[in-house]
């Protein structure tokens, strides 16, 4: 899933990164900045996960404090450019909503992950769901890059498959508990509760 993440990432920011260098966005100093926060933390979090694998745990420990700064500068930067780029509710689609609910979350569940890191299948799991909760532009620059972009031709069908996609990531994880714990753990339900009630709030305001 690491892995994923990191791929994703690369593809879905493939034309800033290398064949539309120029775009306005590459000069402007917020969108710099919140896209190297982000990638660090799709980084940050793939490098995490392979020192766990090796068992590698000081490692692990000691990057944990990058991937706090980054978390940091992930939860600004948004909050900036959400305020900045604002122009009414009402004219926002529901994953650009969803987007606005799932930032603070994003913040409650890292710090929650760093509070219970001694707790490692809590720990992994706040983590995480975090990721999963600032997958939106990921998701649909990605899809914006794919086949998907001619053949989605109505805004509800965009809507509705990015949401079927992104939902596939909290899926994973009802799976992976399943598969390993037997059992759904509490973290998780929490996780999938606010991820649904954020979804139908999205569709609903």
């Amino acid at each position: 899933m690491g892995w994923l993440l990191v791929f994703l990432s690369v593809y879905a920011f493939s034309d800033n990164l290398f064949t539309d260098v120029g775009q306005k966005s590459n000069k402007d100093p917020k969108y710099i900045i919140h896209g190297l926060f982000c990638f660090a933390w799709f980084i940050i979090f793939l490098i995490q996960v392979n020192y766990v694998r090796k068992l590698q745990y000081k490692q692990h420990i000691r990057l944990g404090l990058a991937g706090m700064l980054a978390a940091i500068g992930v939860f600004v930067t948004t909050l900036y450019i959400f305020i900045v780029i604002f122009k009414g509710w009402q004219l926002m689609s529901p994953e650009v909503k969803a987007n606005r609910f799932f930032m603070p979350a994003y913040a409650v569940f890292v710090y929650l992950g760093y509070k219970y890191r001694k707790q490692p299948a809590a720990h992994k799991r706040f983590i995480f769901i975090a990721t999963i909760y600032m997958l939106g532009p990921v998701l649909g620059r990605a899809m914006a890059h794919s086949f998907l972009d001619n053949l989605l031709v109505s805004d509800l069908s965009w809507d509705i498959t990015q949401m079927s996609i992104w939902t596939a990531f909290i899926i994973s994880l009802l799976i992976y508990d399943r598969m390993i714990l037997k059992r759904i753990h509490p973290v998780t339900i929490a996780g999938t509760g606010y991820y649904t009630l954020t979804w139908v709030l999205a569709w609903i305001t």
